[in-house]
């Protein structure tokens, strides 16, 4: 979605943008991945946000799969130590820098070199919350992401986020219908510890919000899914619970239809036309 995305390549105006919008809160840095720049080019996006005027910005987040896929980046890159210098800055401002780390799969937080720089980045200050999501022949196995869950918070990591396959790319090959991922989020959810249940899902990022699959049930004689919105386009939306058919086929929003035999979803009049013939 060309049109929504804010993409920025002068930090000036980028800048200029946040101290003139003082009810932001929360930067979020995402990608691609912006742990594939240069340090110092981070550096001149976030320092600037420490001084004046910006004392309204209070969290800052970085989404990377850097710690699985290249931890060297904290440890022996040739900007390793600039990069945890700036991590070191952003938490002695009194703001919260998150490091919202993409793992997968278990296997990529057994290395020695993945271990060492989470506890570098952690020595810094900053906490890191994990999230990844589910995938055909990947991870789509209850006991993975158990095991996942239950590493992460011996590692000191925070999980935070299960999410359901994008609606884009290869999708076909890696999706999970929407029943069988609540299945494995409530399976694996179960075995862990109420200090690992700080994760939420499975999410789907949709054009409406973002949404969570609450659970599946037989209400009034129809099979039925439990949805919420965890973020909406508006805030009266979230936390409100509604209901769409079962469909054991559905891998996203949009391919489900409401239940009871309501017309339509509650917030269909709000969103843009074009999810609304999308949705059918």
């Amino acid at each position: 979605m060309q049109d929504l995305k804010f993409v920025q390549r002068e930090t000036a105006t980028f800048h200029r943008y946040l101290r003139k919008h003082t009810e932001v809160s929360d930067v979020l840095f995402t990608g691609g991945d912006p742990l594939i720049m240069r340090g110092w080019h981070l550096r001149d996006y976030i320092e600037p946000l420490l001084g004046p005027g910006f004392d309204h910005i209070r969290h800052i987040r970085i989404g990377s799969k850097a710690l699985a896929f290249w931890p060297y980046k904290f440890l022996t890159d040739p900007d390793a130590d600039d990069l945890l210098r700036l991590f070191e800055r952003v938490s002695q401002s009194g703001r919260q820098l998150a490091l919202m780390a993409h793992f997968s799969h278990p296997r990529e937080l057994e290395t020695k070199a993945v271990r060492e720089a989470i506890t570098r980045i952690r020595n810094t200050g900053a906490i890191i919350r994990t999230q990844a999501p589910l995938i055909r022949h990947v991870n789509d196995s209850a006991q993975v992401w158990a095991d996942m869950w239950k590493l992460q918070t011996r590692l000191g990591c925070i999980p935070y986020y299960m999410f359901v396959e994008r609606d884009t790319g290869a999708k076909r090959y890696f999706e999970v219908p929407l029943g069988r991922a609540h299945e494995i989020f409530i399976k694996a959810y179960r075995q862990v510890s109420g200090l690992a249940r700080t994760v939420r899902g499975p999410s789907m990022s949709a054009m409406p919000g973002k949404v969570v699959v609450l659970g599946v049930e037989e209400i009034r004689g129809e099979k039925v899914f439990i949805l919420s919105f965890l973020r909406g386009r508006r805030p009266e939306w979230v936390g409100r619970p509604f209901f769409a058919r079962y469909d054991s086929s559905a891998t996203w929003l949009d391919d489900l239809r409401p239940a009871f035999g309501k017309p339509h979803f509650f917030f269909e009049e709000e969103v843009p036309l074009a999810w609304q013939k999308q949705a059918g």
